[in-house]
């Protein structure tokens, strides 16, 4: 019983690892993201469509394909009001850290960070959510099939 609960545990951890290569592979405020590589040259000064290259395009369908599952699943699990209540929780979790002066969220990157960490869990726990419910509950989440 004990080999299933770390198989359940790491299964968690594996779903929020996902969300969180997917969300800053896109994009994150240190310049290291398919966004600078690939989608900022397309609008520079001299780039355009030539610097568009095969890995690009490979790596943004991927990057794509990823998010897909990752906005599936949540939505499947949590639906639009649950993850927005998530959003809601984790924003006065961010509140709370600012007014007691434990986060200094006055930069944009920083507010960039935190929004991308916002999106991750989202993301991460609307894809572990029906494991955790069916751990907490019992209840097993299943698609309907018409």
């Amino acid at each position: 019983m004990a080999s299933a609960d770390i198989l359940r545990g790491r299964g968690i951890f594996l779903r929020l690892l996902l969300a969180v290569v997917i969300v800053f592979a896109t994009f994150n405020p240190w310049g290291a993201s398919f966004f600078d590589w690939a989608v900022r040259p397309l609008f520079s000064a001299g780039g355009g469509i030539a610097s568009l290259g095969p890995l690009k395009v490979l790596v943004g369908l991927l990057l794509i394909v990823g998010w897909v599952i990752c906005i599936q699943a949540t939505k499947r699990s949590l639906g639009l009001r649950g993850a927005l209540l998530i959003v809601a929780i984790f924003a006065a979790v961010i509140w709370l850290l600012e007014d007691q002066g434990l986060l200094d969220a006055s930069g944009s990157k920083t507010i960039a960070t935190i929004v991308l960490i916002l999106v991750t869990l989202v993301l991460g726990i609307g894809m572990s959510w029906s494991h955790l419910s069916r751990r907490l509950t019992g209840q097993i989440d299943t698609d309907q099939v018409a």
